[in-house]
């Protein structure tokens, strides 16, 4: 069996914002109805934190929980407990109507630093970025170029993005040239 390695394989580049390869990060797809007890009580059990408000994305420490849509969460965990949280996950909710899966190796994440992570994302995605509109702890799904990524604001300056594996070299190389230095406004 091979050693798993994160898409870019913690690459990193310095320019007008920083962008990270955040290496391999676990992460499983839970869908369901999400305003059911049971699910909400398997959540709670399993990651500690409750189901997030709609476009809202909580953390505590490494785990943390974004609400994707309607009838679908993503749970952030350790690389290495994922399989455990889908079997917990499972066991609490058979017999329920729900999939849970283990979708680590089939996303990459980066991690964009500096003021200017806001302008960097606007160059390739629709969604508003205003910090009238965009609040930390605010997950977006929306596309970045021509692909499907998920985006939020840890904090004012750090941005993290999700998006496929597939396309992680694509989406890190676009993130690259879109923070290269002097491309932003000058205020940066």
């Amino acid at each position: 069996m091979s050693n798993a390695i994160s898409v870019k394989n913690g690459a990193e580049f310095n320019g007008a914002v920083r962008v990270s390869d955040a290496g391999l990060k676990g992460m499983i797809t839970l869908r369901g109805d999400l305003s059911s007890t049971k699910l909400a009580a398997a959540v709670q059990e399993t990651t500690g934190l409750a189901i997030p408000s709609r476009r809202e994305i909580v953390f505590k420490g490494e785990t943390g929980i974004a609400w994707m849509s309607p009838d679908e969460l993503l749970i952030f965990c350790a690389y290495e407990q994922a399989e455990m949280q889908v079997a917990a996950l499972t066991e609490t909710l058979t017999g329920s109507h729900f999939l849970a899966v283990n979708v680590s190796d089939a996303r990459a994440q980066f991690s964009l630093h500096g003021a200017g992570v806001r302008e960097v994302i606007a160059k390739g995605s629709p969604a508003n970025l205003s910090p009238a509109v965009l609040n930390p702890h605010e997950i977006r799904r929306t596309r970045l170029g021509q692909v499907a990524v998920a985006f939020w604001l840890s904090a004012d300056d750090r941005l993290e993005l999700v998006c496929f594996r597939s396309v992680g070299a694509f989406v890190y190389d676009w993130l690259c040239i879109a923070a290269a230095k002097d491309s932003l406004p000058e205020v940066y």
